[in-house]
C-alpha cells in the first residue's frame, strides 16, 4: 500500500519531534519547517500528498500559507494542528481550503484519522469542536460579516508586524516592499475598517485577533 507523503510545519521544536514519532509510522515525512513562508517553499517544491501545520507560526500563519498555496495548487490538502479551542480559528482555516482541523490536546487520537482523510480528500474537525464549528457556518452574520475577512493576505501580513512594534521602514525591509507601499496598505486598511489612527488600527487588530490569524 502506498504511504502518503507529508510536509510537516510547526515552530515548536518539541512539538514536532512528538509529531514526527506519531506520524512517521505510517506516512513518510518529506521535510520539517517552522515558518510560514518556508511551507510555501516545501511545499511548492516537494509536493507533499498532505500538509500538517501548525497555525500560529512566524513569518506567514498556516491560514495565510495555505491562502497563497491555494493560487498555485489549489488541490492542496491540509490539515491543521492548533492548541486554540477556538471555533474563529477552526471557520478560518476551513473558509481557506483546508481539509481538517485538529486540536493539539487530541492529536495522539485524532491526527492520523485526520491525516487518511485528507489524503481521501475528506474533511475531519475534532468532535471537541465540531458542533460549535457547524452552528457557526449556519448562523446568517458569522464570517460574512467578520471585518478580518475584508483584508488582503497582504495587509494582514503588514497588520501583525505593526502589532509586534516593527516601522514601516523595516517592515518594507523585511517584505521586500517600499516603505510607501506599506503606508498605502495601511491606509487602506484604516479606511476599510472605518478607522482613524494608528492606535486605532493596532487595538483593532489586538481585539479581533487580526494579529494571530
Amino acid at each position: 500500500m502506498k504511504r502518503h507523503r507529508i510536509l510537516l510545519a510547526d515552530d515548536h521544536r518539541i512539538v514536532a519531534e512528538g509529531l514526527k514519532r506519531l506520524l512517521e509510522p505510517e506516512f513518510d515525512l518529506v521535510a520539517v519547517v517552522e515558518d510560514g513562508r518556508a511551507l510555501l517553499s516545501a511545499a511548492r517544491e516537494l509536493k507533499p500528498d498532505v500538509i500538517v501545520s501548525d497555525i500560529s507560526m512566524p513569518e506567514l500563519n498556516g491560514v495565510e500559507a495555505l491562502e497563497e498555496l491555494k493560487k498555485d495548487n489549489p488541490e492542496a490538502r491540509v490539515v491543521f494542528l492548533t492548541m486554540h479551542h477556538n471555533v474563529a480559528y477552526a471557520r478560518k482555516a476551513m473558509d481557506a481550503g483546508a481539509l481538517g482541523f485538529v486540536l493539539k490536546h487530541s492529536a495522539v487520537a485524532e491526527l492520523i484519522l485526520a491525516v487518511r482523510a485528507a489524503a481521501a480528500g475528506r474533511t475531519f474537525v475534532s468532535p471537541a469542536i465540531a458542533g460549535e464549528l457547524l452552528q457557526s457556518m449556519r448562523e446568517q452574520d458569522s464570517a460574512n460579516d467578520d471585518p478580518i475577512l475584508k483584508l488582503t493576505l497582504r495587509q494582514r501580513e503588514i497588520l501583525r508586524l505593526l502589532v509586534d512594534g516593527h516601522s514601516a521602514k523595516a517592515i518594507a525591509a523585511r517584505l521586500d516592499i517600499s516603505p510607501r507601499t506599506v503606508e498605502f496598505h495601511k491606509y487602506s486598511m484604516m479606511e476599510t475598517l472605518g478607522i482613524s489612527s494608528n492606535a486605532e488600527l493596532i487595538r483593532f487588530a489586538l481585539e479581533s485577533g487580526a494579529s494571530e490569524i
